[in-house]
């Protein structure tokens, strides 16, 4: 099995991409390529990878969904006191790693993070659906629970008690905010000789756009 998959490879050859094609904000870069992923109807391009470190340095990882791009950064929502949510506590650093495999494109991002207000947390969750407010409820994530069970259960009660009413959003439910001091826009090329176009942001909080070997 392990030469198999030692054996796995493919050669990208889609696009390239130079320092000079990039815009200046990186930014408004990550909005060119996320309204290409778009355009191009990739399944769920807002997908990214959430890493997150305890106090020791513990790393996890896991797959949420972007919710909110702007100027300020990078919003997703989950539990408080979920592991991330944890994490986050302890140590207010992440990275996030979107991956657009038909483009063959990947952006590696790193910052601060920081809850949203309670009242843009309490927007967002209005707008969910009504099953996903449910199990915002029902759900006490990372936590171990007896069964599929449990889950079950709690949501019908849920359900029962806000038939036909609003359901508030949870106190320990809400929204993140990455704030980036890198962003790395990847495009795949022939032969691993990649494009990578790295941006740190300096103290007087202009971007500074490098090339990285590959």
């Amino acid at each position: 099995m392990t030469s198999h998959v030692a054996n796995l490879r493919r050669n990208y050859s889609r696009a390239g991409l130079s320092k000079s094609e990039t815009d200046p904000n990186p930014l408004i870069q990550f909005q060119t390529w996320f309204d290409q992923a778009l355009d191009a109807d990739l399944p769920e391009p807002n997908a990214m990878t959430l890493a997150t470190a305890d106090s020791e340095g513990k790393p996890s990882a896991r797959i949420v969904l972007l919710k909110g791009v702007d100027e300020t950064g990078f919003v997703f929502y989950t539990n408080y006191k979920s592991r991330k949510g944890e994490q986050l506590a302890e140590n207010p650093s992440a990275a996030l790693v979107f991956w657009w495999a038909e483009l063959e494109r990947q952006v590696r991002i790193e910052g601060s993070v920081e809850k949203v207000s309670e009242a843009e947390s309490e927007e967002y969750f209005a707008s969910r659906p009504f099953g996903s407010q449910l199990g915002a409820w029902a759900s006490p994530q990372s936590r171990v629970i007896e069964s599929r069970r449990v889950l079950e259960e709690k949501s019908w009660e849920l359900e029962q008690k806000y038939h036909n009413k609003a359901i508030p959003k949870p106190p320990h439910w809400g929204g993140y905010r990455l704030i980036p001091t890198e962003i790395e826009f990847w495009q795949g090329r022939p032969n691993r000789l990649h494009d990578r176009i790295r941006y740190n942001q300096q103290s007087d909080g202009n971007w500074l756009r490098e090339r990285l070997a590959p």
